[in-house]
């Protein structure tokens, strides 16, 4: 699903990024980015979450190739074993991951594997509204990240921003202060000029509500003066991990960055694992984006953040006369940081016979709640987890250290 180009048009408010104050930018076709902050109060991992919206496919990124019904239910389309990287005779890495190899090796890349929601939905939006707002069961409307901003107590000028068609607002909806923006540098309040002030006169007819809110955003932004590191490549993906390395290494007080990036919905051409084929060439953006983050940050940057990967739903394991794979149901999760416990791949595989499938899909044996939810009690400072996920314990894999 390749998300349109999203239209010139971002709003800040103090609920649900609803509100008077327009702010611009240019969002690229497939790539949304959110960004918050909290009080300087906060000393947790920066998470950042990287939506990759239209269902990806992790049993391609991730292969199970010590399962002889992969091979069986893909005879097009699956990776052989001969070419996997960081194999470990069960999984193995997809060869367009290699830009993260070097990651991998240093332990400071995983892999989850199983991974998902509990209703089996095969609806994009029903799948990633569901995703996003965390809380089945209740009358929670608001989105998980809105309530860790929340549970953190962030009420800077910049508490959490999204943008674009993609609609990664859902994320963020709920009363934490939030903000939109495309990109660092174009982040400015739609008409303003030295000959037509819009800010000024905002402040005039509004006082301290969205016109101040907005005004001490765009002074946030500007204070932004880091420069990358590294050569990012030439993607919206790049772009919008350039600029949230230059807020983390501008001190900006920086707890979450969002960024959403669409075109996983591979129901023909998914491909074999060369260059050209779709899903390599997606895997290879993605890799090479998160490495020069990576490289951009340090190890000294990477010490205090965590990446995470989330996805509606994942592919039905049984390949279609495309070449291709239908929506499914469990998935693969990518984790990079410095305190991911990394190189390896943690699963309570249920194999792929077919009488272990849920309706022709992997079925989902850990809830990606609980994932997130040890990342942010190794990580991010939390302890129970309720405020943020109802009900919701946290994974016990120990993919994570305990950050002092």
């Amino acid at each position: 699903m390749k998300l349109a180009g999203c239209a010139e048009n971002v709003s800040l408010t103090r609920r649900g990024l609803l509100g008077a104050a327009a702010l611009t930018g240019l969002a690229g076709a497939g790539l949304s980015t959110s960004l918050a902050f909290a009080d300087p109060g906060y000393t947790g991992d920066t998470l950042v979450v990287l939506s990759l919206r239209g269902g990806f496919d992790g049993l391609s990124a991730v292969a199970p190739i010590g399962d002889p019904d992969y091979y069986r239910a893909r005879p097009a389309i699956s990776l052989p074993k001969s070419q996997v990287i960081a194999g470990d005779g069960m999984f193995g890495l997809h060869p367009a991951l290699a830009p993260l190899l070097p990651a991998w090796k240093a332990g400071q890349l995983a892999a989850v594997h199983a991974v998902g929601q509990g209703n089996p939905t095969r609806s994009h939006f029903a799948a990633m509204e569901a995703m996003e707002n965390a809380a089945p069961g209740t009358s929670i409307r608001t989105g998980w990240l809105d309530r860790m901003l929340g549970a953190t107590g962030a009420t800077g000028p910049l508490a959490g921003v999204s943008l674009g068609h993609a609609m990664p607002a859902r994320l963020f909806a709920g009363p934490a202060p939030a903000v939109a923006m495309s990109s660092i540098d174009k982040f400015t309040l739609a008409g303003d000029s030295d000959k037509r002030p819009m800010a000024a006169a905002l402040r005039q007819m509004y006082g301290d509500g969205p016109a101040r809110a907005a005004d001490k955003a765009l002074t946030a932004v500007r204070a932004v003066t880091a420069k990358p590191a590294a050569t990012y490549p030439a993607t919206d993906l790049g772009a919008a991990l350039r600029d949230v390395a230059r807020l983390i290494k501008s001190k900006s007080g920086l707890v979450t960055a969002a960024v959403d990036c669409g075109d996983w919905d591979m129901h023909d051409a998914l491909g074999t694992a060369v260059k050209g084929q779709r899903m390599y060439d997606n895997l290879t953006d993605l890799a090479s984006a998160l490495a020069a983050f990576t490289a951009d940050l340090g190890p000294a940057g990477m010490a205090g953040v965590t990446v995470l990967t989330i996805s509606e739903f994942g592919r039905r394991v049984e390949e279609n006369a495309s070449r291709g794979a239908d929506h499914g149901h469990g998935n693969a999760m990518l984790l990079l940081g410095g305190g991911v416990r990394g190189g390896k791949v943690y699963a309570n595989w249920p194999g792929l016979s077919p009488g272990a499938l849920i309706a022709g899909d992997l079925a989902v044996t850990t809830d990606y709640r609980s994932v997130i939810g040890e990342v942010l009690q190794s990580r991010c400072g939390f302890g129970a987890l309720d405020a943020v996920f109802p009900g919701v314990k946290p994974s016990s894999f120990g993919l994570a250290t305990l950050r002092s």
